[in-house]
């Protein structure tokens, strides 16, 4: 497991919580990571981090500079067409909550 390099506080967490179908899996591995290449390039995006259960059940925290930034994001021609493939073949239920992360603090062996 791999956590984002994120700068001191503050910043944005955008939590998107899923639950995936079990269909078309090689076309979502495609666009989800497609997706993060494209991200990573986003003005404002400084990382990412996903893990998905196998019940289906996943969680991707993406963390961004600035609301504006998370902005841009949402209306990325190439994202709007994955969450339109999202909400009709590959996700049974969503949810995406935007955070403003005030303090952060890290423990390693």
């Amino acid at each position: 497991m791999f956590f984002a390099n994120t700068p001191e506080p503050p910043y944005y967490a955008v939590v998107f919580t899923s639950q995936r179908l079990e269909n078309d899996n090689k076309g979502y591995n495609i666009t989800a990571d497609l997706m993060d290449e494209l991200a990573s390039k986003q003005v404002g995006f400084l990382g990412v981090e996903s893990a998905r259960g196998q019940n289906g059940l996943g969680i991707t925290v993406s963390y961004w500079e600035s609301l504006e930034a998370i902005k841009l994001w949402k209306e990325n021609i190439a994202h709007k067409k994955a969450q339109e493939k999202g909400k009709q073949d590959w996700y049974s239920s969503y949810t995406t909550r935007i955070c403003k992360v005030e303090r952060d603090y890290t423990n390693t062996k």
